[in-house]
């Protein structure tokens, strides 16, 4: 008789653990766990399996061919990452400045490049700086020389090409801080007396500088692993220490040395990433606040008294060294900065926008060569890509493997996503590293990971395969996503259909899903469209009989030069255009409710 009142005591206790949405967390961290998180220790593994443990790692660091290439690629990325602080401040303060249907254009000039594939738009610098290209034809038509140059293949090209390809993370980075700004504090230090340029300097660049470290920060990480653009533009002098490890990959005897390659690379980053989570906190890797229930009045003393502020370190290196310059600049007329902002964020946007306007141009020229402009028009290539059984299959392969990819990423992410918000749990923070890791992860690395775990279970070349492995970084773009709009929802309506006996499905089916629909339905476009454009796990995952879209261009764009692929990236442009506009509608709605 007393076995039944402790049995229903202990299902009582279970019972609210079983409701809790912490359990959401479950399907993705195990898929990520097994899927991701092993295969990069298995890597670590292999790579200390030398004699001694440390001879493969010593090989990287005593071989100049390796080391060069490493400081190389700091040397590279560090400079990428200054160009796009540099340009893209005055943009992102274009954007902010502008109102209406101008700040609409500008903001979708940058961020719309963001979502094209990173090949499709290093094919299109390929394209603007050929001998054949509008950049050597209009240099000569201006007379500045008389035979076309070879603009490609050097230092100068491969800086440009990344610059452009990781610009747009600075400037939506900066713009974010810009935008969380109060515009009453401008307004008061020009009432004040200040200049624009004292206003600038003082207030805007010290406020903004976490948005410029969290976007510096990311576009030197991404850089760190990048060998498309620098494979594509450069020349042998400017091989970067990821294209050392697709170049191993090939060998048989790379076994060891090449994941020791790979954990190098790996290393390098997540210790720039540690450091920079120490002093920024590593809410800058996902564009959010941190997750933690309780906010701390970090402004209250003991007491309870407010605490005076300190001087910030950039407020005093502002006057250290600004406040000179400042003088010399004051006697410039105040209308030098705003025209000077002007022609910056014009010079980017048309940086950003040219080479991918050129490229779709060129997909209906009629000559059998890329040159611009086209000698006449025709669509003989449009109907060349449709009629070609390998291009076709590619397509539909892509097609189907993205579909599957953004529903794993879907479902993954959305119940992940949930279980963070949601839930009451420590870490929250520790945990929302762990979905968005992905993103910080050098591709290259991850896909010689997986390499070895796909081989063994056979999904080397499959659909599923690639789908999962894409489904890798798609989980991290849904977590963010819906994580945001499920931030926006008020709780009070959840709460609201719970006291009223709905039952936790029935208050998700009826009140939390209409409300996060619109950032769902954009976590599935995003997480389809990152599958669709995927290259570099393709690389290593694919077999010769399952090709995608991606790596067809990928191996045209390195044996051959044809419009053709002019079609591919404008058909790519046209999906992601369209899928923006089909959005639009359902965003408007969101906004509109709120």
């Amino acid at each position: 008789m007393t076995d039944m009142p402790l049995s229903d005591a202990a299902l009582s206790r279970r019972r609210p653990l079983l409701r809790s949405p912490a359990l959401l967390l479950l399907p993705a961290t195990l898929f990520l766990g097994v899927i991701y998180v092993l295969p990069l220790i298995d890597l670590a593994r292999v790579s200390l399996s030398g004699e001694p443990w440390w001879a493969h790692f010593n090989r990287v660091f005593s071989v100049p061919l390796y080391w060069d290439s490493l400081v190389r690629t700091m040397q590279i990325a560090l400079t990428v990452a200054c160009l796009c602080a540099l340009f893209g401040y005055p943009t992102a303060l274009l954007i902010q400045r502008s109102r209406g249907t101008m700040q609409v254009l500008i903001a979708t000039a940058v961020i719309l490049p963001y979502f094209i594939a990173i090949l499709i738009r290093t094919y299109a610098w390929m394209v603007l700086l050929g001998r054949n290209g509008p950049i050597n034809k209009f240099a000569i038509w201006l007379g500045l020389y008389d035979q076309p140059l070879a603009l490609l293949f050097n230092r100068g090209t491969v800086l440009l090409g990344m610059t452009a390809v990781l610009m747009p993370l600075m400037v939506l980075s900066i713009y974010s801080s810009l935008s969380r700004l109060d515009p009453g504090l401008t307004r008061a230090a020009l009432a004040s007396g200040a200049g624009p340029l004292a206003v600038f300097w003082r207030v805007l660049l010290p406020l903004t500088l976490p948005g410029i470290g969290a976007g510096f920060l990311l576009v030197f990480v991404s850089a760190l692993g990048f060998f498309i653009t620098p494979t594509l533009l450069g020349g042998p002098a400017d091989q970067m220490f990821a294209m050392h490890i697709t170049q191993q990959a090939d060998s048989i005897t790379g076994e060891g040395f090449l994941q020791a390659l790979a954990v190098v690379l790996l290393l390098i980053t997540l210790v720039v990433v540690g450091i920079a989570g120490r002093l920024m906190g590593f809410e800058f890797i996902w564009g959010g606040g941190k997750l933690s229930e309780p906010a701390e009045a970090a402004v209250k003393g003991p007491s309870g008294s407010a605490r005076p502020r300190r001087r910030s370190p950039a407020m005093a290196i502002a006057d250290m060294i600004g406040w000179p310059l400042l003088r010399i600049m004051g006697r410039m007329p105040a209308s030098a900065g705003t025209w000077t902002v002007r022609a910056l964020g014009f010079l980017i946007i048309c940086t950003l926008i040219l080479p991918i306007l050129v490229v779709i141009i060129i997909s209906f020229s009629e000559a059998s060569y890329l040159t611009f402009p086209p000698p006449g028009w025709s669509l003989k290539w449009y109907e060349k890509f449709f009629s070609d059984s390998n291009w076709m299959s590619a397509f539909w392969n892509s097609l189907g493997i993205a579909a599957l990819s953004a529903v794993i990423a879907v479902t993954l992410g959305a119940s992940a996503a949930m279980g963070i918000v949601r839930s009451e749990i420590r870490y929250k923070s520790a945990l929302m590293l762990l979905l968005v890791s992905p993103m910080i992860v050098p591709p290259v690395v991850l896909g010689l990971s997986l390499y070895s775990l796909f081989l063994q279970l056979g999904l080397v070349g499959t659909y599923f395969g690639l789908a999962a492995a894409h489904a890798i970084g798609g989980i991290p773009i849904v977590v963010v996503i819906v994580a945001a709009s499920l931030q926006a929802v008020d709780r009070k309506l959840e709460q609201g259909a719970a006291v009223h006996g709905a039952s936790p499905l029935t208050v998700f089916r009826t009140v939390t899903l209409p409300a996060i629909a619109p950032g769902l339905a954009a976590a599935v476009f995003f997480a389809f469209l990152h599958s669709f454009d995927e290259l570099v796990l393709s690389l290593f995952l694919s077999s010769p009989r399952m090709k995608t879209l991606p790596l067809m261009l990928w191996a045209d764009i390195n044996y051959q030069l044809n419009p053709v692929l002019a079609v591919v990236s404008t058909l790519e442009v046209l999906l992601v255009v369209g899928g923006i506009i089909l959005a639009r509608p359902v965003l408007s709605r969101s906004r509109g409710g709120h």
